[in-house]
């Protein structure tokens, strides 16, 4: 409290007379003077912090929370843990935004043929193999975000045909047919 008054007041005042009046010795001041306006070690290890953090959260898109960020730094050889991160996080005001869910697109305006509609919405076939139909259909998967059916090299088509009232499903790869 007594530096503090030295230092508002040392504009007004000798620092040399006012340390005599409050009874410190001059050094003491001089020393707590420099340490104030010097960085110490937590304050230098938070601003690396900050900054290894806040690029890490850019390079992530801004999606990675405080535990995988851990990871990610973890990765880099940073030896941060979870709490030091998510105190770097707050001080800086960063929230993770959340990721937005896949929802396949059907572009309409691509300038792209288009096939025609040869079946005309006349499924039924007297017979196996008269008709057949494809797409491509997105299935939400555990490990993967999306799996697409038909993907390159292999396409699933179904065969409208069945006895049992049901499509059969089979795989075409290189123009040969498995079921």
């Amino acid at each position: 409290m007594k530096y503090v008054f030295i230092e508002n007041h040392q504009a007004e005042f000798n620092i040399k007379a006012m340390c005599r009046v409050l009874q410190i010795a001059r050094s003491g001041w001089y020393v707590w003077h420099q340490r104030r306006h010097q960085i110490n070690r937590r304050q230098r290890f938070r601003l690396v912090c900050d900054n290894v953090v806040r690029e890490a959260f850019s390079d992530a898109k801004q999606r990675y929370g405080a535990s995988r960020l851990t990871d990610e730094l973890r990765a880099q050889d940073y030896q941060f843990n979870v709490k030091t991160v998510a105190a770097s996080l707050r001080r800086q005001g960063l929230r993770a935004k959340a990721s937005r869910r896949f929802r396949p697109v059907s572009y309409r305006k691509h300038g792209l043929p288009v096939s025609e509609n040869l079946l005309k919405q006349d499924f039924y076939a007297s017979g196996p193999n008269q008709k057949w139909v494809g797409d491509i259909t997105y299935l939400r998967t555990g490990i993967w975000p999306w799996l697409s059916i038909c993907g390159r090299g292999r396409h699933w088509l179904v065969d409208v045909f069945a006895d049992d009232g049901t499509a059969c499903l089979r795989c075409v790869t290189d123009g040969a047919v498995a079921a």
